[in-house]
């Protein structure tokens, strides 16, 4: 049996795909510019015991600290990701915190998960 602790968090931010024509076509060009989205991440750790192992909202913290120091710009006053998409969110969140699952959604629509 595995057990893991859900976090839920949205954040604001920005993105770009700057090469949306090479990949989905001309009337994705759109997405080239950077534009405004509110990220939905779904982040799972596994914990050894059912004891709280990992504090939920400790870890929900964690997590919103670290993107907006490393995201956040007083320019927009929310996190500017560049020209990442949801995949290398996900990812990168998933391997700096240790994850066993991390999911990053479009405005709760369209996204990515790694596991």
């Amino acid at each position: 049996m595995q057990t893991n602790i859900i976090v839920k968090l949205q954040v604001e931010g920005t993105h770009n795909w700057p090469d949306a024509t090479d990949g989905a076509g001309a009337e994705m060009h759109y997405l080239e510019y950077r534009h405004r989205h509110m990220f939905h991440i779904d982040a799972r750790k596994e914990v050894m015991h059912d004891d709280r192992d990992v504090e939920f909202i400790m870890f929900k913290r964690q997590i919103n600290r670290y993107l907006r120091q490393m995201y956040y710009t007083s320019e927009l006053d929310l996190c500017d990701f560049g020209s990442q998409s949801c995949e290398m969110i996900a990812e990168e969140l998933y391997k700096k915190f240790d994850l066993c699952y991390c999911a990053v959604y479009e405005d709760n629509e369209n996204g990515a998960e790694v596991y």
